[in-house]
């Protein structure tokens, strides 16, 4: 390349870099000028005032089905502007909603205000003392008064049992262990719905003492789960229990799946065979029964008479 050349590559990789470093000077400029409008208005320049419109609400959840929850729980002053917003302030009020799990407040000049949450998903009710009604538990723990949720879909979860709930200024502290208790729960419905469906208390008496969870089904009978063991094979030999139970037209009281593959079922009364006549029952095998006694879907009915322990 000739001397002229040369220079005509070097002033244009000059007059390049220039228009480059130019442009990305003014992009860092607005980003800061925006940011600067966006979360610190105090310290821009002040701006025409300018009556806030409606806030743009999005969810993940069910709490826009309340068009007034936003406005109750952020109790804007009824001459307010975007300017005059205090971002974290109103951030904190929406975290005191305990179905709220995070928010993100931005402001679009001139007169809006933008608010975006997830929320927290129940997996259980809970009834503490004095309450008017039940309360949802999430699977972090949090007690929040759901909102917008249809009772049709309150009626499928179970009811947590614990042995305290404390008081958390006008709400309650988190419930410790829900962490297990959500996995356990989430298995069940996804891989044996039809079992899931039959429980309806959740005991944590013993969670911390033993490890052990209790499942109180709707007929009355007790199901105890490891939580330190899969819970995926605890499932399946439940599962298996029962269809072995059931064959035999058994009815039983409590099944214990804590002693990993072993299965101790506690019967509400022993299993008598059917024995043809004529015949003693020193001689006789066992015959199966024509028809199963009515039960509930998957557990049966159970009573509190007699108690016979067997395994499988």
């Amino acid at each position: 390349m000739s001397r002229e050349g040369r220079r005509r590559l070097v002033l244009s990789t000059l007059r390049f870099s220039l228009t480059v470093s130019v442009l990305a000077g003014v992009a860092f400029g607005g980003w800061q000028v925006t940011r600067a409008l966006r979360e610190n208005p105090r310290n821009a320049p002040a701006v025409a005032a300018v009556p806030l419109n409606a806030p743009k609400f999005e969810t993940n959840g069910f709490l826009a089905s309340d068009p007034q929850w936003l406005t109750r729980t952020l109790a804007l002053p009824k001459n307010a502007t975007l300017m005059s917003l205090d971002l974290e302030q109103l951030r904190e009020r929406l975290l005191a909603q305990g179905q709220v799990n995070t928010a993100v407040l931005t402001k679009v000049f001139p007169a809006t205000l933008k608010v975006r949450i997830t929320e927290r998903s129940p997996i259980a009710r809970v009834m503490p003392a004095g309450e008017p009604k039940a309360l949802l538990v999430a699977r972090d723990g949090v007690v929040f008064n759901g909102v917008g949720y249809e009772a049709e879909l309150l009626e499928t979860l179970p009811w947590i049992e614990t042995l305290k709930l404390s008081r958390d200024g006008d709400g309650f502290q988190p419930i410790s262990g829900m962490g297990v208790v959500a996995e356990l729960l989430g298995k069940a419905k996804l891989e044996a719905e039809h079992l899931y469906a039959t429980w309806r208390v959740v005991s944590l008496a013993r969670l911390n003492t033993d490890a052990e969870i209790d499942i109180r089904t709707i007929s009355g009978a007790t199901v105890v789960f490891s939580a330190t063991s899969d819970y995926f094979s605890q499932i399946a030999n439940l599962d298996l229990a029962m269809d072995k139970l059931m064959a035999q037209g058994a009815v039983f009281t409590r099944i214990n799946l804590a002693n990993g593959r072993d299965v101790t079922v506690t019967m509400d009364q022993p299993i008598i065979p059917v024995l043809p006549a004529g015949k003693s029952t020193s001689s006789a095998k066992p015959a199966a029964r024509k028809t199963a006694p009515p039960y509930l879907p998957a557990f049966g009915n159970f009573s509190t008479k007699s108690k016979t322990t067997r395994e499988f």
